[in-house]
């Protein structure tokens, strides 16, 4: 596997901001948004359980009704691509049984080796409140959310996460009410128009030592 190196790495993020403008003439190309979505696909979540659905909205129609209902934000419609992530209402036993059967499947683990984590993960969800759940199944789709910001700056892709929205209408558009899934955050994809004057302010954060203790 090829790495990056470090100083790519920081070069990329350093790059990264939440654009304001994108250049709506500018697609993002096939492969590279396939990949995009495999960077999705992949994310991590709490005992691999992927508490979540990914909406790639590509409807110009439906973008027009979405921004809308997001401050007419015009990165909603502007970028070249629109990602709405929905986070997964609860958690059941039937879903338990799927994710034991995926990973039974997929890694060749007999089944009955798998019951004490079955039983783990359903002692664990069983414990939660329906609010404690809700709560806990967002966090898990900010960390994909998070993948998905960090692998298209080091493609060279620009993004802006979207928490601005009417998620019970973005519910509606996009027919969820009822399906066990909810609208959590968007994000847009693309490329930054040149005349966004944020591209080129400085990244202002903290000093290092303010907001990170090694503790040896």
């Amino acid at each position: 596997m090829n790495t990056l190196t470090t100083t790519d790495l920081t070069a990329a993020l350093q790059w990264r901001y939440a654009t304001k403008s994108f250049d709506a003439t500018k697609k993002i190309p096939a492969a590279t948004l396939e990949a995009l979505i495999s960077a999705l696909h992949l994310s991590p979540s709490s005992f691999g359980l992927q508490p979540w659905k990914f909406f790639v909205i590509e409807n110009s129609d439906l973008r027009d009704q979405l921004r809308l209902q997001s401050w007419n934000q015009p990165q909603v419609t502007d970028a070249s691509h629109l990602i709405v992530l929905a986070a997964k209402e609860t958690i059941t036993t039937p879903d338990i049984h799927d994710w034991i059967q995926c990973l039974a499947s997929t890694q060749g683990t007999p089944i009955e080796q798998l019951a004490p984590l079955q039983g783990m993960i359903t002692q664990f969800t069983g414990a939660m409140s329906i609010d404690d759940m809700q709560q806990w199944n967002s966090r898990q789709v900010y960390i994909a959310l998070g993948q998905l910001m960090t692998s298209a700056a080091v493609m060279g892709v620009d993004s802006c996460p979207l928490e601005g929205i009417s998620a019970a209408a973005y519910d509606q558009i996009l027919s969820l009410d009822g399906s066990g899934y909810r609208t959590l955050v968007a994000c847009a994809l693309g490329y930054r128009s040149e005349h966004d004057k944020y591209a080129t302010a400085p990244k202002a954060r903290f000093p290092l030592e303010k907001v990170v203790s090694v503790i040896a």
